[in-house]
């Protein structure tokens, strides 16, 4: 009878949590939708606020409404996903409407807020006109949209990432994050973790998709999205060893202050565990969602849940960056 009465206690204090935290802020689970899957209209993100996600980011949001790229302009692929949307979404001021309506709805919540701006003054366009409203979450400045034809991404261009976040936190100062394009050399995760740490910055989001790859289709000879002939965002399986690398770098790299959000390649519960134990506080899907639908969160939150079971972890921190090397 006592050893019954042991094993039922050792199994109320084994409590499984996927709960983290971002910027002070404390999130039930740790997984949620990437900036531009389940988040362009109102309707979308109501489906992800009754989802098992804890949060929500927004669509990335300029100071105008955008149609964004021809179609098609989305393909699914074998191992992924190729995209050219070019930023389509209602304009900030819809999306502030949205998450202060969230906010009275569910008081206590937290939320995203992605914005980006073409230069540094529609930066701070943005950033006056949140601060004009009554948001309370966290903001995410995308610096890595591949898909816009003649504009480049921002977050190749050290400089210019030096200049805007100075200007931006000589604004704001309430939390705010950044979302970065996938790096490749390590001298670059070098030199642009050294000019993230200059700064007070909530998160670096890593990474956006590999910009410009191509997909083609054998049969009919063709290209597989309209815009910037054929040219796009590379999503899915694809990225994960990518993603993987830039969370690792930057979690090596960056001030304990900056935390990190690893986004890319996320299939499974085990992609999941892999972004963590690399160092991120919190991963968001994109092409899985797309594909799968926001069940896709109730399901990789199980799948998490289990492998941490099957290693006696009971929380994220219990793994959190631990990854081991040879």
């Amino acid at each position: 009878m006592l050893d019954c009465a042991i094993f039922h206690l050792h199994q109320e204090r084994f409590v499984i949590s996927t709960q983290t935290q971002i910027a002070g802020s404390v999130f039930a689970n740790c997984i949620m939708n990437a900036s531009g899957v389940y988040c362009h209209s109102a309707h979308e993100l109501d489906a992800v606020q009754q989802s098992t996600a804890a949060t929500f980011v927004t669509k990335s949001a300029t100071l105008a409404p955008r149609a964004g790229n021809p179609e098609p302009r989305y393909c699914t692929v074998p191992f992924g996903s190729i995209n050219s949307m070019g930023l389509p979404n209602h304009g900030l001021a819809y999306y502030l409407d949205y998450v202060s309506q969230a906010q009275r709805d569910f008081p206590g919540k937290s939320y995203f807020l992605s914005i980006t701006g073409f230069n540094v003054e529609e930066d701070l366009a943005l950033i006056r006109q949140v601060q004009a409203s009554d948001f309370a979450g966290i903001v995410e400045l995308n610096l890595s949209c591949p898909n816009v034809p003649g504009k480049p991404q921002t977050g190749y261009d050290f400089e210019a990432v030096a200049r805007i976040l100075e200007a931006v936190f000589a604004l704001y100062q309430a939390p705010l994050g950044i979302k970065l394009p996938p790096y490749f050399d390590l001298i670059h995760f070098d030199e642009i973790a050294a000019i993230l740490n200059r700064f007070p910055l909530a998160y670096v989001n890593s990474v956006n998709s590999i910009g410009n790859g191509l997909c083609v289709d054998a049969a009919s000879e063709a290209v597989l999205i309209k815009p910037k002939g054929g040219f796009g965002g590379i999503g899915g399986v694809y990225l994960k060893p990518t993603a993987l690398a830039n969370v690792r770098a930057f979690y090596e790299r960056l001030k304990p202050e900056i935390q990190i959000i690893g986004t890319g390649g996320v299939v499974n519960g085990s992609d999941v565990f892999e972004h963590i134990l690399c160092g991120a506080s919190m991963v968001q899907v994109g092409t899985t969602l797309q594909e799968e639908g926001i069940g896709a969160f109730a399901r990789l939150t199980r799948e998490l849940k289990e492998i941490m079971a099957a290693k006696g972890y009971q929380t994220l921190d219990d793994f959190r960056g631990r990854l081991k090397t040879l």
